[in-house]
């Protein structure tokens, strides 16, 4: 992940001047509001967003006004749900925030007390559920070191934009348990492959039905297949075998195209 060095500097140079702050407001043990403060300040001056433009506290989440959401271009990007910074944080914490950001079509949700950021992906299924993709603790960061900085960078209005937030979840999902379930089982060609080793292997030919039912049933964990991440990581399998369909018979109907029109010229 490239982080522009213009960012870097300035994670170097404000966490400098923040860590004692916040030191000393977990010293204190603030309350909720005071560390919503902290955040806000946090989102300034370290993260690089205006606090005044694109910090709002004004979207209400049933009923109730969530801690802060990011306005990019008019447009809201994410929420963040802020607990006091004595408390620590628990997935239980950021359950209202995500069903709302569901709700809204958001897709990022952060949840912090100051000291630790967690920055989970939305996940759009039935139910909604949440993708923990990082979390990190600010006052433990060393800002200097390069993979420390691709993770503040995640939290940044420089990587929001860009979409450092979206790289780092491709990542996680690479070697996700879910989608390589779910690449075994839903792509014909990971089955057509195993098929054919099995082949060199046994001397015998198997169906590739038959392969998938035995890796379903007997070899894959139950829990690498069930469940909003499983669903979510199958139909990210199949848009993509989709794709690579598609892509080749448009090749094939272009060839034909060109071919037809060389013959129709030579006929001529």
């Amino acid at each position: 992940m490239n982080v522009p060095k213009k960012v870097c500097d300035r994670l170097v140079s404000t966490m400098k001047q923040m860590r004692p702050i916040i030191e000393q407001q977990r010293t204190r043990d603030v309350s909720e509001a005071d560390t919503v403060t902290l955040v806000k300040d946090l989102l300034a001056e370290v993260f690089g967003y205006n606090k005044y433009s694109e910090l709002t506290s004004e979207h209400a989440i049933r009923g109730t006004y969530c801690d802060l959401a990011v306005r990019i271009d008019e447009k809201l990007v994410q929420l963040i749900e802020v607990k006091a910074i004595g408390i620590s944080l628990e997935d239980r914490h950021v359950k209202q925030a995500v069903d709302y950001a569901a709700n809204q079509g958001i897709e990022w949700v952060v949840l912090t007390n100051g000291i630790m950021w967690r920055l989970y992906h939305v996940l759009f299924a039935k139910p909604i559920d949440k993708q923990l993709i990082c979390e990190i603790d600010l006052t433990a960061m060393d800002c200097r070191k390069e993979a420390q900085q691709e993770l503040l960078y995640l939290f940044t209005k420089e990587g929001v934009t860009r979409g450092a937030q979206e790289e780092m979840r491709d990542r996680k999902d690479a070697t996700s348990r879910y989608v390589l379930s779910a690449l075994v089982l839903n792509n014909d060609a990971v089955l057509s492959t195993i098929r054919r080793e099995l082949r060199r292997v046994v001397e015998v030919n198997v169906d590739e039905k038959d392969i998938a039912t035995v890796l379903r049933d007997q070899v894959i964990k139950r829990d690498a297949l069930e469940g909003p991440e499983a669903e979510a990581a199958m139909k990210r399998v199949a848009r993509r075998s989709e794709r690579a369909i598609v892509k080749p018979r448009a090749e094939v109907d272009n060839a034909s195209s060109d071919s037809t029109k060389t013959t129709e010229s030579a006929g001529a």
